[in-house]
This record gives C-alpha cells, structure tokens and sequence, in this order.
C-alpha cells in the first residue's frame, strides 16, 4: 500500500475521531456515563473496521483470489456490536428509564465512524452536525413548543440531621414531584449532605422546589440542577 493511501486513511480515523469527541463531548457536559473518550472510540473504531474490510484484507489475505472478500460483513457486525454497548448507556430506576438518547448517539457514532471510513467525509461531517443539533437546540426547542411529561432534576442540601427529610419528603410530594432516588454523605457532627433525584412536573420549576425546601428547618443550604436527557 502506497504512502498516500496511507495518509489518506489515517486522515479518516482522525477525522472521525474528531467528530466522535464533539459529540461525545456534548454527552459529557450533561453528566452521561458515555462521553467524549467513548464516542471517540467508537467512531474511531468503526472507522477502522470500515478500512480493514475494505482495504486491509485484500491487501493482506487476498491478492490473486478469485473471489474478493464482502466488506459489507465487517460493517454489519459493528452495527450489531455497538448494540451490547448502548444498552450499557441505559438505566432503569423504578418508572424511570434514561439514558435512550445516549444510546442512540453511540449507535448514530458508530455510523459517523462507518461513513468517514468508506471516505464518505461530506456524509460523516453532516451526519455529526445533526446529531448536535439534535442533542442540544433541538430539545430545548420541543420543550418549549410542547412543554409536556416530566423534567429530571438533581436537588443537593445539607441538612442539620436525618429528621429532616421526612418534611423534605413532604414538601416534594405537595410539589406533585416524585422523588426517583436518594443518597446521603455525613459530613460532620449531625450535618449531612442530601443529594435527589426529582421529576418534576413540567409546569413546575426547580426555583419554586428550592423556595419550598430553603424554608425548612435544619436545611442549611439548597442547589439543584437539571438532567439532561
């Protein structure tokens, strides 16, 4: 294999290594277990399967051979393997399932991968703008239009003792918020760090959460944060 080819498919891992890590970056700003190294990986390893079906292998195994080999089979197996990945991505707690959206976009990465490593560079490059623009803008252009179901919330407190909760719990549930998960740390003697998962009705808001819970006694301080889906 000439120098210029193999520059020229080392340019195509790059780029879709580049592109993996937009995405993944985007992932990783809104707190996903697969962020920007695991989309990198995965479009860059799709890319290089991509190579190795169709370049690698006639090259090495089949010079002269009557029949050339189908790199359609190597393509087809990532496609399926990324699968076993993106279900890892997701997580079941109680009624709630998260974590969809990730899965799809390790899926569409794997693609993104896929197209850059057949040379598809225009078809990768656009694909990798949509899926951005699906990830952020998009959502928070729905939500806006159609502003229904419930919005995932993470609420942080620290709290002078557990006897607290039992009216946090309250305060919750007269909010019409269900209350996905908690978890606790101590962080000294008799104050503790609370951290929630909420969902929140979506005519609800997590200021108007705050303002309930900051009135409490023995809550020393409130903070909360969206989750993105």
């Amino acid at each position: 294999m000439d120098l210029t080819l193999q520059l020229d498919l080392g340019l195509r891992l790059l780029l879709a290594a580049i592109g993996g890590a937009a995405i993944g970056l985007e992932r990783e700003i809104h707190d996903h277990p697969a962020g920007m190294r695991t989309h990198l990986l995965v479009a860059m390893g799709s890319a290089l399967f991509a190579i190795l079906s169709g370049t690698g292998y006639v090259d090495a195994f089949h010079q002269g051979a009557a029949a050339a080999p189908d790199p359609t089979r190597i393509a087809a197996q990532v496609v399926t393997g990324i699968g076993f990945l993106g279900a890892g991505a997701i997580i079941h707690q109680g009624s709630i399932i998260r974590g969809l959206t990730t899965a799809a976009s390790l899926w569409a990465t794997a693609a993104v991968g896929l197209a850059v490593g057949t040379g598809q560079y225009v078809l990768g490059f656009v694909a990798v703008i949509i899926m951005l623009v699906s990830l952020g803008p998009l959502n928070a252009i729905a939500a806006r239009i159609h502003p229904t179901g419930s919005r995932a919330v993470t609420v942080r407190l620290e709290i002078a003792g557990l006897s607290v909760l039992g009216q946090v719990s309250g305060r919750i549930a007269a909010a019409n918020a269900e209350l996905s998960s908690i978890t606790s740390r101590k962080l000294g003697k008799g104050r503790y760090e609370i951290v929630l998962e909420v969902r929140l009705p979506h005519h609800s808001t997590a200021h108007e959460l705050l303002a309930a819970l900051t009135n409490l006694e023995g809550v020393e301080s409130v903070d909360a944060s969206d989750i993105a889906e």
